[in-house]
């Protein structure tokens, strides 16, 4: 009954409509610069209306005149030529698309836009069979050629092609496309992205002889020692004439990257074409010996000829494909390539553009994975539907792994549909089998995935079975499978490095942990159930603005269990529009921004990089992490290391070893290492021959080791730093140099209006005894600071600490620190002058938060220096534990000792190098998408901040704890109050956070902090930290000396 009454629906509201006179899905072949292949990309006349009622309804006819309709570019999305509002939402469907009763799509809205060109057929295509062929289109459309209907088609994901033969006449031709926004495929597109439509990948035709090749399938099989190979070829040919097509021959040559023949010119050749019209099959095998093998760091492609020959030995059709011998297998429950072990490094990626949306230029799919591969990823999961073909070229040519995923995501409705509904069944297999059908022949992809939250059910079985029967030598993946039943790999998304640890114990574990609702406890799953198949994290480290917190923690467990075979992080680039503000300046635009309802905000940008491909924080940690060599300290005081090769398939040959030593970040010796060509998998002991055998007094020194490419590689020229490691030297043997303060100037101290007042011989401080602040410091005749100098326990919510208040906004509650240092009150001042140049203010307060008390401890020097101690044991977890103040613009340029150049947090550190450092304040800060807290340096032993002149002042560790600090030219409630980063204001004067440290900024789980305990400031955890602030001018000479002297007395 259900399937009647679909029927009776239009095509674009009937799941068992998913096409019309559209082709069988086929793979796809390099023929741009045929004679026989002609682009219809370019402009096209375009009309625009917002529900299927107002539509021109006979614009397809030839007498139709559209010569006062706009122009778009095809391909393209409307949606970004000012039609129509750009949708962003994670998981709830938009407005048009019903939720209540399935499918309903809004007759209210539902934009159709009409497309119309004309082409031209020549005449050396008259005997010729003419197709039609569209990229990818959003999300359902009709076509019309020369006024008459040519077809129909949904699935956006993927091409539909039309056999227009018939429909087409020599010269000139009209083709009409009608689009529909929303359709009932819409159900299986609910992926987390911009919701936007039109024809946004290419559209061609092509003409092909009556007898051409439609289909073919190019793979290998590998002998037992993945040696020799069997390549082996299934054509598929089609005969579309009267005449007998059964003499005909197809030969296939195989190329190897030289272009010279393997193995002869033709290694295989059969009969091949049908007797009479319809199709036929060919299969065909040989024996290729010592192939060079594909894998992600060795991408040797040979190309494929199909040479279709006719009666008369004439070459009728000629196809090339690129392949790599490459094996996939699981085994013992490891994942193999070409039987070695490997671990996916890898990143989800949307096909996105922040000016173009879906429509993505080529140049910038190659700048992607060059990107990629500069950065140590070897994989890339194309989440959640298949891309452009050209993308799957580039992963073949530079080498990444990739996993397929086919166009299927029900994830606000995943309790529903597709399950195991047969009125979905037919839109789920034919999905699948069009993404298979078009990609088999990429080495790239080595595992097929049924899709992405899209449920459970008898559907995903169907999909499994049609794709093997196309391709079985991928294994196939579906994390929606809890019980394991189906998919071929054991697969989660953000599993914490504790649970995975559990899967490599053999133990039980949970999964789908709040999958139906926010409290879900999830399914255990049994070792039993997992036994014999490799764990994946398909999505985890969620990089939600300042996130990606505890990323070394997963490399760690991933490396410790065989079975492990890595994961992708979500995701690779911000997922935001480019858009215009009032003053006509570009910003990213996220959910909301453009009125869509509804929408998810900035949920949106999620990547390691920004929309434009500009480099966030978090992506210096992806490289450093997912490096493939790393070093060891045997006895580093004396240059003795261990060097392991962690690559699956080449050694280091093709790199050298730079090393540098340095002092307080200065560069003490340098050289260069021949670096011996260990195996994949191997270690070596190395000496690096630095000659300084101890440090100076009080200097901080470091070994640092960059492993360069000694050539140009397609992806990067020589010198690009592939790995590095630093080493702390001499740490035991640390002198240091103290400044007696009984020497010093003398200092006096007066009262003024409750405030203590300090003077030394060019400064004068000002304690406030309401405050007890560091309210004033005037040092000869110039005040230092804009704001006082006060304890500080909050930071401007990142997106991961706004937490469930990402999914629902009025569930956030700042939390008890957001105000507690404004409503501190100071209980006792205790003033003592310890010698004639040393005076120790102590201020006791107490924290609202807690009833606790804080202890801040001046301790003013006659030299004018100022050393800040604060002691503290926190009632409740603390965000943040520091100290800050408001300095005048002109201090804008900082210089630094410790972690950098970029921003790094307590849990997302291990990417950032010590060293010396310096910029502009402006510099130093990072926009994330979403304003937020930003722009901290870990592990500062000292950091200035300079006028043009060279005035300023100094502020180092005093504690031997070492700082955070941070400098930003706005205030902290700017950040908290900004939706985009254009709204901050330029103040007059730059924020300074001296910190012990803040919490960390997690990143396991969605926009939910979820900060592991070792990076937390806990309830009863002593707190206690001091730095020095020092008014400095460049006559003092450099920092680093100034600062190696060890102040007593405090």
């Amino acid at each position: 009954m259900e399937r009647y009454f679909m029927k009776q629906r239009p095509d674009w509201e009937n799941p068992l409509m998913i096409g019309r006179n559209k082709e069988d899905a086929r793979a796809v072949y390099d023929d741009e610069s045929s004679p026989f292949r002609q682009s219809l990309n370019g402009m096209w006349k375009f009309h625009w209306v917002n529900n299927p009622a107002d539509r021109p309804m006979d614009f397809y006819r030839p007498g139709f005149s559209v010569d006062d309709w706009d122009e778009i570019p095809v391909p393209s999305v409307w949606q970004l030529h000012g039609y129509d509002v750009p949708i962003y939402t994670n998981i709830r469907y938009p407005k048009s698309i019903g939720t209540w009763r399935l499918p309903r799509i809004s007759r209210k809205h539902n934009p159709v836009g009409s497309y119309r060109r004309t082409f031209i057929v020549p005449p050396e295509w008259g005997d010729r069979e003419i197709f039609i062929h569209f990229g990818a289109v959003k999300s359902a459309f009709y076509l019309w050629i020369n006024g008459r209907e040519a077809g129909y088609s949904q699935g956006s994901m993927t091409p539909a092609e039309f056999n227009i033969t018939d429909f087409v006449r020599e010269g000139e031709n009209i083709v009409a496309v009608e689009v529909y926004r929303w359709s009932d495929g819409s159900y299986l597109e609910d992926q987390d992205m911009w919701r936007l439509s039109g024809i946004y990948r290419g559209v061609f035709l092509r003409a092909l002889t009556k007898v051409h090749v439609r289909d073919f399938y190019v793979h290998c099989e590998m002998d037992r020692e993945y040696h020799d190979a069997r390549l082996m070829v299934r054509a598929a040919i089609r005969n579309c004439g009267e005449t007998d097509a059964a003499t005909h021959r197809l030969e296939v040559s195989l190329l190897d990257v030289h272009t010279g023949h393997v193995g002869g010119p033709v290694i295989m050749t059969g009969k091949a074409g049908p007797a009479g019209k319809g199709e036929s099959t060919v299969e065909m095998e040989a024996p290729v010996a010592c192939p060079a093998k594909w894998s992600a760091e060795t991408p040797v492609l040979y190309t494929v000829v199909l040479d279709l020959r006719g009666p008369d030995g004439l070459v009728v059709e000629s196809l090339r494909c690129r392949f790599g011998f490459r094996s996939v297998e699981i085994r013992d429950g490891r994942f193999l390539v070409n039987g070695r072990p490997v671990i996916l490094r890898g990143v989800n990626r949307h096909e996105f553009d922040p000016f173009t949306g879906w429509t993505v230029a080529r140049e910038t799919m190659a700048a992607d994975v060059r990107l990629m591969k500069q950065n140590n990823i070897n994989a890339v999961r194309m989440s959640h539907y298949p891309n452009d073909p050209y993308f799957y070229e580039l992963c073949d040519e530079y080498g990444l792994y990739v996993m397929d995923e086919c166009d299927l995501e029900t994830h606000g409705l995943r309790l529903r549909i597709p399950r195991s509904k047969s009125l979905w069944t037919g839109a789920c297999v034919d999905r699948m089998v069009r993404m298979v059908e078009r990609d088999k022949n990429h080495p790239s992809i080595i595992i097929w995935s049924l899709g992405n939250e899209a449920g459970y059910g008898d559907n995903f079985r169907k999909m499994k079975e049609a794709a093997l029967a196309i391709d079985d030598t991928r294994p196939i993946h579906y994390e929606g499978d809890h019980v394991l039943d189906i998919s071929d790999i054991f697969s989660t998304m953000y599993s914490s490095p504790q649970q995975l640890e559990e899967t490599g114990l053999g133990k039980r574990t949970r999964v789908g942990v709040a999958e139906r609702t926010m409290l879900d406890p999830g399914t255990m799953v049994k070792p039993s159930q997992y036994a014999g198949k490799p764990r994946l994290l398909c999505e985890f480290a969620h990089c939600m603005g300042n996130s990606l917190g505890n990323f070394q923690k997963y490399m760690d467990v991933f490396e410790k269990y065989p079975c492990m075979m890595g994961g992708f992080i979500w995701d690779f680039a911000d997922q935001c529009l480019a858009k215009k503000n009032d003053k006509g300046d570009m910003f990213w635009a996220y959910g909301g921004d453009f009125g869509d309802s509804p929408n998810d905000g900035a949920f949106c940008a999620d990547g390691i990089i920004m929309p434009d491909r500009g480099a966030k924080p978090a992506l210096y940690e992806v490289k450093k992490v997912y490096q493939r060599i790393a070093v060891s300290a045997i006895d580093v005081d004396t240059g003795r290391v261990e060097i392991r090769n962690s690559h699956d398939f080449i050694s280091l040959e093709g790199l050298d070893l730079e090393w540098e030593l340095t002092g307080d970040g200065e560069v003490v010796e340098r050289g260069i290492c021949p670096l011996p060509a260990i195996p994949a998998g191997e270690s070596r002991e190395m000496v690096i021959p630095f000659v300084t055998t101890g440090p100076g007094p009080g200097v901080w020194h470091h070994l640092m080791l960059r492993f360069v490419l000694n050539h140009d590689e397609p992806w990067a020229q020589a010198g690009h730093v592939a790995a590095w490691e630093q080493f702390p030297l001499f740490e035991t043997a640390q002198e240091e140099l103290h400044d007696a303060h009984d020497a010093m100037a003398p200092v006096t101290l007066r009262e003024e209006k409750g405030d203590c007042i300090i003077e030394g011989g060019d400064f004068t401080v000002r304690i406030g005894g309401r405050t007890g602040a560091l309210e004033s410091f005037m040092y000869r005749g110039t005040e230092m600071l804009v704001a006082p100098l006060r304890p500080n326990f909050w930071r401007a919510p990142t997106d991961n600490d706004i937490g469930v208040g990402n999914y629902v906004s009025f569930l956030y509650r700042p939390g008890p620190w957001k105000r507690a240092a404004h409503r501190m009150r100071v209980k006792k001042v205790q003033v003592e002058q310890k010698t004639p140049g040393l005076i120790k203010i102590a201020v006791h307060s107490r924290v609202p938060r807690g009833k606790s008390y804080f202890e801040t401890v001046y301790s003013v020097y006659g030299s004018g220096d100022v050393i800040v101690r604060n002691s503290f044991t926190p009632a409740l977890d603390m965000i943040r534990f520091g100290m800050q103040m408001a300095v005048p613009r002109r201090y804008d340029t900082m210089t630094w000792l410790g972690r950098g150049p970029h921003e790094t947090q307590w849990d997302r550190k291990t990417g950032a190098a010590v060293g010396r450092y310096s910029g502009k304040v402006k510099d130093l800060i990072h926009d994330y998408i979403r304003p937020q807290e930003n722009g901290n340096r870990d592990d500062v032993r000292w950091m200035a901040l300079t006028d043009n002149e060279g005035k300023g002042f100094l502020v180092s560790d005093a504690g031997g704890t070492l700082l955070n600090v941070s400098a930003w030219p706005y205030g902290m409630e700017d950040l908290e109050e900004a939706r985009h980063p254009h709204e901050l204001p330029d103040r007059d004067f730059i924020t300074v956070n001296i910190d012990y440290r803040q919490q960390g900024v997690g990143g396991d789980v969605p926009a939910i902090a979820n900060v592991h305990e070792e990076f937390k400031l806990k309830k009863g955890m002593p707190c206690s930290y001091a730095f020095r602030f020092s008014p400095y001018g460049k006559e003092m000479g450099d920092f680093a000396p100034l600062v190696r002297k060890v102040f007593t007395g405090f």
